[in-house]
């Protein structure tokens, strides 16, 4: 027996092999304003409404029926057709489309859809001669006819749905089509800078900006003591531990919120947690003083290839030591970049000896090295950093910084570091999970209870350029003062309020464009985030080369 073929997937199958092929077989959906808008014009279609009587017993008088579903064994096709109508003796189906038709006429991948639903009426003893599709922005239908040529084409195509079922390697990205323009899935696809990175070659001009610079859905972050987040229809409500206070009531719309973010005794209840959940919307869960314990998901991903790929190569000490080679080697370089943008006098054997640390890292003589020498090279790149970090500092001598120290930090410096770095590792892990991979395995951080390690590893190039520049930002604008910290034994954290106004600007900062450095089109770092988890899944699937390095100029 045939395996079974949705009249859908012929349409996508003509009109993207790629899109099929990431939908059906590894599960990745995204929707946009297009698909959106289309779930609106089928909603009336899609409520059952009027029955299809039996080839048999069609009455002399028109009839419609609604949601129709039909499966064929013996074609290996099956289809829900949005409405089907009759004169009495013929009987129509009809897609429905949102937009006005196409210039050309009607696209070759609906009139195949169109034809697979035409096969099935047929099978179910129907007289069928034509399909219709009709487009709701001029509410216009069109006819289609269907012919032999048609049928051979449907067919075919349900055959090449079966074969790409079966296949292990993605199909390559469409070269500089328009198809792309709108396609939802096009932040998972990554045409043109999948196509851009096959081969190593420099890229010449900026690519297309196929997805949108920004993400328009800001986290939610709660840290009043006490505090509860519960659900009232399509808005989360954040309630004060005083219930006597109503102003202290926030509601926020689930459809404008990206994740949520709770720090220390925080309560939730099971209606929110479950709605999120369903909605995809991550909770995060830090301690009171900004450590990142982990974050709650729903459904996770059905992306398994991905995750197999990711395996594979955390079990390749090859693929692992090149990886971590890359990031490490960008991670100093733009150290030294930092310092230079920002650090009022920095010496000279400074910068030459981050410079001769990078090139060690990424030159030949590398060679074979194990990982415990890269950390030992990324280890003494980071300690001459971190001594000359207070040259880049404005604020007043409270903010005297003598070398890292963290769990828990012991002055303002280290504090703001550790809760920059606990936010930058959120929203990796965060990435990491929506595009199919586990944070808890890394390939160069090993993998340790509890620690997000591959989010550990992707952050290692934006630790200077987003983490480090909100600290030295927030400490030279005012944002933070000497008396915004409290001290507890050998401890230092941010009160709450400042706390507020730190993440506000590390927000600002993950909300702010960015030219990327790669594809040279402006792009929010939120949305880089994003991009590079995307780009890693891309390199484990032996799609491109190497996982591209993150330098700012």
């Amino acid at each position: 027996m045939k395996d079974i073929v949705q009249a859908r997937m012929i349409s996508e199958v003509l009109y993207c092999e790629r899109a099929l092929y990431l939908e059906r077989v590894q599960g990745e959906f995204e929707h946009n304003y297009f698909t959106i808008d289309g779930n609106a014009v089928h909603k009336r279609a899609d409520v059952p409404g009027g029955d299809l009587p039996p080839p048999t017993d069609l009455e002399d008088r028109p009839y419609k029926a609604r949601s129709v579903w039909l499966t064929s064994e013996t074609l290996g096709l099956t289809a829900k057709i949005d409405v089907v109508e009759s004169d009495g003796e013929i009987v129509t189906p009809i897609e429905y489309k949102r937009g006005a038709e196409p210039e050309g006429g009607v696209h070759l991948s609906t009139r195949a859809q169109l034809c697979a639903q035409v096969l099935l009426l047929r099978e179910h003893g129907y007289r069928v001669e034509e399909g219709a599709v009709y487009y709701a922005a001029l509410r216009r239908r069109v006819s289609v006819a269907i012919d032999d040529e048609l049928v051979k084409i449907t067919l075919d195509a349900a055959e090449r749905v079966r074969a790409l079922s079966e296949q292990k390697e993605m199909p390559p990205p469409l070269v500089d089509s328009p198809k792309c323009n709108g396609c939802s899935l096009i932040s998972i696809c990554l045409p043109d800078e999948t196509n851009a990175l096959r081969t190593l070659a420099p890229i010449s001009e900026p690519l297309r900006q196929l997805h949108p610079a920004r993400d328009d859905k800001p986290p939610l972050y709660v840290q009043e003591q006490g505090a509860r987040v519960g659900l009232s229809g399509e808005c989360l409500v954040v309630r004060s531990r005083d219930e006597d206070k109503k102003e202290k009531t926030t509601e926020v719309p689930l459809a404008l919120t990206s994740q949520v973010c709770l720090m220390g005794n925080v309560q939730v209840s099971t209606q929110a947690m479950r709605e999120l959940m369903q909605r995809g919307i991550q909770v995060s869960f830090f301690t009171t003083g900004g450590w990142y314990c982990g974050r709650t998901i729903g459904v996770e991903s059905k992306n398994a290839a991905v995750r197999i790929a990711q395996l594979r190569a955390a079990d390749d000490q090859a693929r692992c030591l090149a990886f971590a080679r890359g990031i490490v080697e960008a991670k100093i370089k733009n150290c030294r970049t930092v310092l230079m943008r920002n650090a009022e006098e920095l010496p000279k054997d400074v910068r030459d000896a981050l410079a001769v640390a990078a090139d060690s890292v990424g030159g030949p003589s590398f060679g074979s090295a194990a990982v415990d020498w890269l950390l030992g090279v990324e280890g003494m790149a980071a300690k001459r950093y971190f001594e000359n970090f207070s040259s880049m500092l404005k604020g007043s001598p409270a903010f005297d910084f003598n070398g890292r120290n963290r769990r828990p930090p012991k002055d303002p410096i280290n504090a703001l570091l550790s809760l920059a770095y606990a936010l930058l590792a959120k929203d990796f892990a965060v990435a990491i999970t929506a595009v199919g991979l586990e944070p808890l395995l890394g390939l160069y951080h090993q993998p340790k209870h509890g620690r997000p390690a591959l989010a550990l590893d992707l952050m290692e190039e934006f630790r200077p350029v987003i983490a480090d520049s909100v600290v030295v930002t927030a400490i030279n604008t005012g944002v933070v003062g000497e008396s915004d910290f409290v001290r507890m034994a050998d401890s230092c954290a941010l009160a709450p309020k400042a706390r507020r106004e730190f993440i506000q600007a590390y927000e600002r900062r993950m909300d702010s464009e960015v030219t990327h450095p790669v594809f040279g089109y402006k792009i929010s770092y939120r949305r880089v985030l994003e991009v590079q988890a995307r780009l890693l899944t891309r390199w484990l699937l032996g799609e491109i080369p190497e996982y591209p390095q993150f330098l700012v100029r």
